[in-house]
């Protein structure tokens, strides 16, 4: 029987999107904690991002979701990465997991800090409108992940238009 090889490990682009719900986590809310860990996730491959891909230092994308308009609203930066997810542990917490202990946490999350609220929100009608944004992955039919990792050329794109 052959064996199966691991699939190798995503490889950072540099830059991230993190997607928030305007009432759960706000970009106002974010530039007045300064920092956060972004928590709540319960997704595996966005989880392995957080734990495995991202480096402090990279650029993150704040994008409001499920919002009028939904949009790119802000700027941060990882800060550091692989950290237990808290809210796991919580019991109160919308984000529970009763299968995860402090000798096995299961949820990992990341840190990042508030760079910048951009004057202008950058909707996702206008980014759809950009020839040079057609393949970034927040467009692709059905992408539901709250972490994306952004193209360097896509970052450098979004930045000449906030």
């Amino acid at each position: 029987m052959p064996s199966k090889k691991p699939l190798p490990k995503p490889v950072s682009t540099g830059f991230w999107l993190v997607k928030s719900e305007p009432e759960s986590y706000s970009i106002d809310q974010f530039a007045k904690d300064k920092k956060t860990l972004w928590t709540g996730v319960r997704n595996y491959q966005a989880r392995n991002f957080m734990m495995e891909t991202m480096k402090p230092g990279e650029k993150v994308l704040f994008y409001h979701s499920n919002a009028e308009p939904s949009a790119i609203v802000g700027l941060g930066e990882v800060v550091r990465t692989n950290v237990p997810d808290p809210t796991a542990l919580d019991a109160r917490s919308d984000y529970h997991d009763p299968k995860a202990s402090k000798d096995h946490p299961i949820w990992f999350c990341a840190e990042i800090k508030f760079l910048e609220k951009f004057d202008l929100p950058l909707s996702l009608e206008e980014i759809r409108r950009v020839d040079s944004l057609a393949d970034m992955s927040l467009l692709a039919k059905g992408q539901r992940l709250s972490i994306l990792q952004v193209q360097p050329d896509e970052f450098d794109v979004i930045m000449e238009l906030v």
